[in-house]
């Protein structure tokens, strides 16, 4: 199993003043992090889009190219690109470079995004959500499949003998993995066109998604593809530190604030400390403890699912960038190696 990090690039907001952190403090900052995550061994890291004053990225490759010129072994992805918004010969060229400049490690995430601003912000209207999805999803795949596209569609304008360039390492193909929230008609799209689910497990129980992973597989194996190309990811918030509690009591306002900001706009009631203390519970979606704790519950999350890659969102709220990296160090040189070594068993 791979193990890697996601971010979102959120800003630190100051809950006295509301002053919002320099983005530029902040993209300085994750590439040091990146950094540091290969150094110790993380397998891939993902960045997010979005395109608010609280979020310091968005556009994910270009963050990505950055972080190529400064590590040498980590996959490097988005963690999503929202393809509804975005162009797919665009959004597969800038890819591509990506991949060039580091040597094949690049990957695209596709999802639809966990914030709307992006419809309006590049002219498209969300009564398109569905079909702008699944339009450019074929879309991207098309190119990633083919050096000259023949296309037609409904939301952007036709390629005729279009060549696209520049192409990827591996015979111009990136690969593309699609996430997906809690939704069946997501699993099945994804599995009938064979493509890797990354799961956001962001609340509730984990377990309650075992349905949604066994009509995966189902309409993977139904749809003809071979189960050595099956590959289903999770992605959890997390945070690590040498001491439980203290790590946890850390956390808390960072991630409470966050989850308050984010629930104002879409009606939710205050975040409360019993929902962080079920979500670190062994049922619960939070990943935040110490190195025991934390190896105990990716076992578990892994052997549950049946998975291949596990993603460790590590930034909601912005953490003290101190603290980001040594929660990074201590998931690579003390996390990830135990945890493959007790799968390898």
């Amino acid at each position: 199993m791979e193990l890697g990090i996601g971010m979102f690039g959120d800003l630190q907001i100051d809950p006295t003043t509301g002053k919002i952190q320099a983005a530029q403090t902040r993209l300085q900052e994750i590439i040091e992090e990146i950094k540091l995550m290969d150094e110790v061994g993380i397998d891939f890291f993902g960045m997010g889009e979005h395109h608010r004053a609280d979020y310091a990225v968005a556009s994910p490759e270009i963050i990505l190219a950055a972080a190529a010129s400064v590590t040498k072994n980590i996959k490097l992805g988005s963690a999503v690109s929202v393809i509804s918004s975005s162009d797919p010969v665009k959004l597969y060229q800038d890819f591509s470079t990506v991949d060039l400049i580091s040597n094949g490690r690049a990957e695209i995430m596709a999802g639809r995004g966990s914030f709307i601003e992006s419809f309006p912000l590049f002219g498209y209207d969300l009564k398109d959500y569905s079909s702008l999805f699944e339009e450019k999803l074929n879309l991207l795949l098309r190119i990633n499949n083919n050096e000259t596209v023949n296309w037609t569609g409904k939301h952007r304008a036709s390629l005729i003998n279009q060549s696209i360039y520049p192409r990827a390492m591996n015979q111009g193909k990136l690969p593309i993995w699609v996430a997906v929230g809690g939704t069946t008609e997501s699993v099945i799209r994804a599995a009938k066109l064979g493509l890797p689910v990354m799961f956001a497990i962001i609340g509730g129980s984990p377990v309650n998604f075992k349905p949604l992973f066994e009509i995966y597989e189902q309409a993977w194996v139904d749809n003809g593809h071979d189960m050595k190309d099956y590959q289903v990811g999770v992605h959890m918030h997390s945070f690590f530190g040498e001491d439980a509690k203290q790590i946890a009591d850390y956390y808390y306002p960072f991630y409470s604030e966050q989850m308050n900001r984010i629930g104002a706009s879409r009606g939710w009631p205050p975040y409360q400390k019993s929902q962080y203390d079920y979500g670190r519970s062994n049922h619960g979606h939070l990943i935040v403890g110490d190195a025991n704790q934390s190896i105990d519950k990716i076992i578990q999350v892994s052997e549950t699912f049946g998975l291949t890659r596990f993603s460790a969102h590590m930034d909601v709220g912005s953490p003290d960038h101190k603290q980001m990296m040594k929660a990074i160090e201590i998931y690579g040189t003390h996390i990830v190696p135990k945890v493959k070594e007790a799968l390898k068993k």
